[in-house]
């Protein structure tokens, strides 16, 4: 028989990938170059199912369909580029390849130039769930070749996610690299997220001295409301898990230590390319970095000092100030992460479609929560729509929250609890709102030390002022500047500060 997919990688998330495909009427065929792992699945999860194995490339290439769809599941980087070499010679015109790790999207976008040229077709496919949701049914993102798109569509549409209304959790992206940008930036996002919630956590455990267990009921109450999401979900279970060996609450017994697999960083370091503020990202990847300076700070508590003091006011009152603070704060964070999308889209030229993203997140999955419905219907309202913030319905709920916002975080600062995400939102938030900023000082100083030049408000041009030198008037009224008018090339020619 031949078959419909074939999968490369049978570790955790290919295996079960291959398990969903299966389920859902695809018969798969599968190949992993540890042949131990790939007879363990195929005699253990997959035994009796339309799944087989293959010991080669060449006889992996020959069960399948054609067109040949093939998923490859192995770790981002080099091997990615191992298991398309060893495929390669066995690939014929119109034969698809999806990488469905989380690859870098520029390492997508160069191999799907290198394959194209070959007469291949290649899609960069974002996934996310983790291995549930891998094989019940992820959020997917990918991106390529349109005619790869509509080869694979039934099947990553079976696979899928299903959000409330029934709709599956995945759409065609954009070409070469828009499904691993979105999948990075979904993961910049998720960082974000995270470390909202441990500062809410911070600030009711440390600050608050609030047990595990009123934590749980906290974050369960919140989950029936408008914070509602799998983040959330998973956050209350955690207070409640004890741990076997000491009793202890399992979650106090975990190193403050928290790791990093890159794509967050991605984020942060492609926003600066494409020049998008995403502070609470930023802030997310750095209190990342920080926590892992875990030897240092440990010194550093014995020597630098802060305030000594606990939370004495209305505990009711902050609980639900750190409630709405985190989701204005949230909201915050995804305005950043849509307004990246709709930059890089254009940097790029993707063309992406920031509501259909916001619809594939709904469900499947990190990033899940009911928050994304309310996304999608900001962007049905208005397609263009430029920052999430600017949507009526979004500005007004952080207009109502901004009281409480603000004291949450003021409250932390007086405590010498550390939220920098949360307060890079806030910042965010007022920086977008401001119409005026210092960057005319700052303008200043660069053309002061460098010469770069500067706009003025009342006239167009660039200028230069010769701020050290001065020249007596005719008339003797004292000191005064010239700003004299630069060409445009000028500006160009200075160098960046």
């Amino acid at each position: 028989m031949a078959y419909k997919v074939g999968v490369v990688g049978l570790g955790v998330m290919g295996a079960n990938l291959a398990l969903n495909m299966e389920r859902n009427g695809f018969a798969v065929v599968g190949y992993d170059l540890d042949l131990t792992k790939a007879q363990a699945f195929l005699q253990g999860p997959a035994r009796g199912r339309r799944i087989t194995g293959a010991d080669s490339p060449a006889l992996f290439m020959q069960l399948l369909e054609k067109p040949r769809r093939v998923l490859i599941m192995v770790p981002a980087g080099a091997p990615v580029d191992s298991a398309i070499t060893q495929l390669k010679p066995h690939l014929e015109p119109e034969d698809i390849l999806m990488d469905g790790g989380n690859s870098y999207f520029l390492d997508t976008e160069r191999r799907s130039k290198e394959l194209e040229q070959s007469g291949f077709l290649f899609m960069g496919v974002g996934v996310s769930g983790g291995e549930e949701g891998a094989l019940w049914g992820p959020a997917i993102m990918p991106g390529g070749q349109r005619e790869a798109w509509d080869a694979v569509a039934p099947i990553l549409r079976a696979i899928a996610a299903r959000a409330e209304d029934g709709q599956a959790c995945v759409e065609y992206l954009g070409p070469r690299g828009a499904g691993h940008y979105v999948k990075m930036v979904h993961n910049g996002i998720e960082y974000g997220d995270m470390q909202l919630i441990a500062e809410a956590y911070d600030l009711l455990h440390r600050g608050m001295g609030l047990p595990n267990d009123e934590l749980h009921d906290i974050f369960k109450e919140w989950n029936e409301k408008e914070l509602k999401s799998y983040l959330i979900e998973i956050t209350a279970n955690i207070f409640a898990k004890k741990d076997e060996p000491t009793a202890r609450p399992l979650v106090d017994v975990i190193l403050d230590e928290a790791q990093q697999k890159g794509t967050g960083k991605w984020a942060s370091q492609n926003a600066l390319d494409v020049a998008a503020p995403i502070p609470t990202i930023d802030s997310a990847v750095e209190s990342r970095l920080l926590s892992a300076l875990k030897e240092e700070r440990v010194i550093a508590s014995k020597i630098l000092r802060g305030p000594i003091c606990s939370y004495t006011g209305d505990k009711h009152k902050l609980i639900k100030a750190i409630e709405r603070s985190l989701y204005a704060s949230k909201v915050t964070s995804y305005a950043q992460g849509m307004a990246l999308l709709r930059i890089a889209s254009i940097e790029y030229r993707y063309d992406l479609k920031p509501g259909n993203i916001a619809r594939i997140w709904r469900a499947g999955c990190i990033i899940r929560a009911s928050l994304l419905n309310e996304i999608s219907e900001a962007y049905e309202r208005e397609p263009q729509l430029v920052n999430l913030l600017l949507d009526e319905a979004f500005r007004e709920a952080i207009e109502s929250r901004q009281e409480d916002w603000r004291f949450a975080i003021q409250t932390a600062v007086g405590l010498g609890i550390p939220v920098l995400a949360m307060a890079s939102s806030l910042a965010y938030y007022d920086a977008y709102r401001s119409e005026f900023l210092p960057a005319n000082l700052t303008q200043a100083q660069r053309d002061y030390f460098g010469a770069h030049t500067f706009r003025r408000i009342d006239r167009e041009g660039v200028f230069h002022a010769e701020w050290t030198s001065t020249k007596r008037s005719g008339s003797g009224d004292g000191d005064r500047q010239e700003c004299a008018p630069r060409s445009s090339g000028a500006s160009r020619r200075t160098s960046v500060s």
